[in-house]
């Protein structure tokens, strides 16, 4: 056996499945998932190659059927042929010349496939080919790659020459040629005497295309073990628990057929090679059979939370993304947005291209910009950076600084002049003069009584409608810009600032601060995703998350040996940096860009259009600012470059928003989505949420009759249980048979 196809096993650990013909070897090309992943990898979202079918064709698996460390080689060699065109060619020259290196391999090969021993060729995915020739037994599997490359004129991928190299199947359509000779298997006869006893139990008997409402099982099925089993499959100890309660859980949409959950749920009794003995294949046919004789109740709890998490996936879909990246920023960026990101390696770059927004709309005053449905809008931006700690989100910090340099010039002798004041004017004393009227601070420290940001906001607006800014670290350290310092009032604040609404206060004291202006309030903040949620918990639905600008930075660790290297900020990058900021200083009035109102309404439609293909409710509700935020950064930038629209900034636009929106989906997309699904009117009654309050999160029916008649309670309650669910409380759990509080109760009336 020449051919086996490489899966991941429990723990991630990768296994090798025989494929023993030409039909089956097809198949696992012809998938549909196997034909889209090839495209999206094929129109620049090269990460999802790890999406592909793996096959290996160089050596045979482990006796426990591994393919790490497998030493055995098998009786044919896969060889990686890749083309890389010289970087002194300007990227046009670069297509020519891989169109014509490419074109030419096919035939060479084909010419000489019975000196070679040709098994196997097609197109990779990328940039170059593989294919599959009889091994020279008395060669090393690096003399076989060389012999071959000597033989077609070509040289091999150096990275290939391990036997366990895997290769990244692409389609039928893409198979140039395929010998039957690279099925045959010395070993055919001893596989057929052990079918008496050994049944094979591969992908065939797992069909992993079926579907439910458009979502594959498959899907479904590892969305549940990652809800309920922390992601790992059943293993042995445990299996016929967890396969009976899957079963349970998923037989609703299976029809209640044997025969279909037969084909959906995998049997994990069988062996890493695809064998299963018959009494372990009757074990896993007997669990499944023994779910379907319990009794039906609807569909389980668990299996709508399944859903509704797959749900939340489908939305992130929607933004051009992937469950693991964002979409692909543009690869020419407008030229200020490429200054402000030349300095940091590729995985910050999206980050910082739009964290630079908050500070360069501070230095926008009085100045008003008109969307496409006529509603004036100002330089608003408030950008929340969320990644895992130690990841680099500090990145964004010296561009922001280099930008605010000349406000922070600005305000020095500013504060100096107020601190004058308040000496000879203290408030416990007669005042002798006034405050200054012309004094304007812009850049916030964090630590804030409700008097200082009222006169911060009174004085920006006195002074030329100008916004003040503030910068943390952690998003926990907006609470301190007032003396409130509370999630609420930072969510209040949120939403008064982008509609530029007026805030203050009034006092009737001789020494108080008084006064109401728009607030113009911008500011950068970071966090982790756990306290970005715990943060905004309460503010997912109210409008809040939606006025935010959410930037993120994903990069793995094991994702290339690229060290986090910063370019140098130094006097010549201030200086060409300058330029831009001038032009947005000197701006005022009404400024309109006709190219970026007809972008924002054909941004408007195809959002329209995405979310009802992907039937998500977030992703509408989530568009409609999303599309305001990313058209104003498109008239911050117009107004940096001149006044001058260009196919650069568009595509910026664009990008920028549904990257905004593939950050909200990813982090906060399912609360959002469950929260709009579960939208209820609750009828506050004391006497069943007193109650419920008694009772743990999760409790049996015999527990709540016990609390019942310790409440001196006489009547079964069974009606109170019905109400209860009919509210949206709690929800019955088939699985464990238990009661459980759901997160709209807690979330409104604060369970813990």
């Amino acid at each position: 056996m020449s051919v086996f196809e490489v899966y991941k096993g429990k723990g991630g650990v990768k296994y090798m499945r025989p494929v023993p013909s030409r039909e089956e070897y097809l198949k696992s090309r012809n998938t549909k998932r196997q034909q889209q992943t090839l495209k999206a990898v094929r129109s620049g979202e090269e990460k999802l190659k790890a999406d592909l079918v793996q096959m290996n064709y160089s050596c045979l698996p482990n006796e426990d059927g591994t393919l790490k460390g497998s030493k055995r080689m098998s009786t044919s060699v896969g060889m990686d042929i890749d083309f890389k065109a010289p970087k002194e060619l300007s990227e046009e020259e670069q297509q020519v010349w891989l169109a014509e290196r490419m074109a030419k391999v096919p035939e060479m090969v084909l010419a000489k496939k019975d000196e070679l021993g040709l098994l196997m060729l097609e197109r990779s995915a990328t940039k170059g080919y593989h294919l599959v020739f009889k091994r020279r037994p008395e060669l090393s599997q690096e003399e076989n790659l060389k012999w071959a490359s000597e033989l077609l004129g070509v040289e091999f991928d150096a990275q290939a020459k391990d036997i366990t190299r895997v290769f990244f199947t692409t389609t039928e359509a893409e198979l140039l040629y395929l010998s039957d000779e690279i099925f045959e298997s010395e070993e055919s006869a001893a596989t057929e005497s052990e079918s008496v006893t050994v049944l094979q139990c591969d992908s065939s008997e797992y069909d992993p295309e079926a579907r439910y409402n458009g979502v594959l099982f498959k899907d479904i099925i590892t969305k549940y073990w990652e809800l309920f089993n922390s992601g790992k499959e059943p293993v042995e100890g445990d299996r016929n628990a967890l396969t009976f309660e899957l079963a349970v859980t998923i037989r609703s949409i299976c029809d209640y057929s044997l025969e279909k959950m037969l084909s959906i749920i995998p049997n994990y009794w069988a062996k890493p090679d695809g064998t299963c003995p018959q009494e372990d294949l009757a074990e896993w046919r007997k669990t499944i059979e023994n779910a379907l004789k319990e009794p039906r109740k609807g569909m389980p709890y668990r299996l709508k939370q399944v859903l509704q998490a797959l749900k939340s996936q489908q939305g992130v879909k929607a933004c051009g993304g992937t469950l693991t990246a964002p979409p692909p920023m543009p690869k020419k960026l407008p030229p200020l947005l490429k200054l402000l990101t030349k300095n940091v390696p590729w995985f910050y770059k999206p980050a910082v291209a739009n964290a630079v927004f908050p500070a360069l709309g501070v230095h926008m005053h009085g100045v008003k910009f008109r969307y496409w449905d006529n509603v004036e809008h100002e330089a608003t931006f408030m950008n929340v950076l969320i990644g895992r700690q130690s990841i680099g989100k500090g990145t964004i910090k010296k561009p922001i600084e280099y930008i605010m340099e000349d406000i922070k010039q600005r305000d020095l002798p500013n504060r100096q002049r107020e601190a004058d004041w308040k000496q000879k004017n203290p408030s416990s004393k007669q005042k002798k003069d006034p405050r200054p009227t012309d004094i304007c601070i812009q850049m916030l420290i964090d630590n804030l009584t409700d008097a200082v940001f009222n006169q911060r906001i009174v004085d920006a607006n006195n002074n030329g409608e100008r916004f003040i800014y503030t910068i943390v670290d952690e998003i926990e350290g907006l609470k301190k810009v007032t003396s409130r310092g509370t999630v609420d009032e930072v969510g209040l604040l949120i939403r008064k600032a982008y509609d530029n609404s007026n805030a203050g206060q009034e006092r009737v004291g001789s020494d108080s601060v008084s006064g109401i202006a728009p607030l113009r309030w911008n500011f950068n903040a970071s966090t982790t995703p756990p306290n970005a949620r715990k943060f905004f918990y309460k503010m997912v639905n109210d409008g809040t998350l939606g006025r935010l600008d959410i930037s993120t930075i994903i990069h793995s660790d094991d994702d290339d040996d690229e060290e986090p290297i910063q370019g140098i900020y130094d006097h010549t990058f201030a200086e060409e940096l300058k330029p831009y900021i001038d032009r947005l200083e000197a701006a005022n009035g009404l400024i309109e860009c006709s190219q970026a109102k007809k972008l924002s309404r054909e941004m408007k439609r195809e959002n329209k259009d995405i979310a009802g293909l992907y039937d998500s409710d977030a992703y509408r509700i989530l568009s409609y600012r999303a599309n305001v935020i990313a058209w104003l950064k498109g008239m911050v930038l117009y107004v940096a470059h001149g006044y001058k629209w260009s196919k650069e900034i568009a595509d910026f636009v664009r990008w920028t928003q549904q990257y905004n929106l593939w950050c909200k989906m990813l982090y906060f997309g399912r609360q959002l989505e469950k929260e709009m699904r579960e939208e209820i009117e609750i009828q506050r009654q004391s006497g069943p949420q007193n109650l419920l309050e008694l009772l743990p999160d999760e409790f049996t029916k015999p527990q709540y009759y016990q609390m019942r008649q310790q409440q001196g309670k006489t009547s079964d309650g069974d009606s109170t249980l019905r109400q209860w669910q009919s509210r949206g409380y709690i929800v019955y759990d088939e699985v464990s048979g238990c009661y459980v509080k759901t997160e709209e109760y807690k979330r409104r009336f604060g369970s813990n």
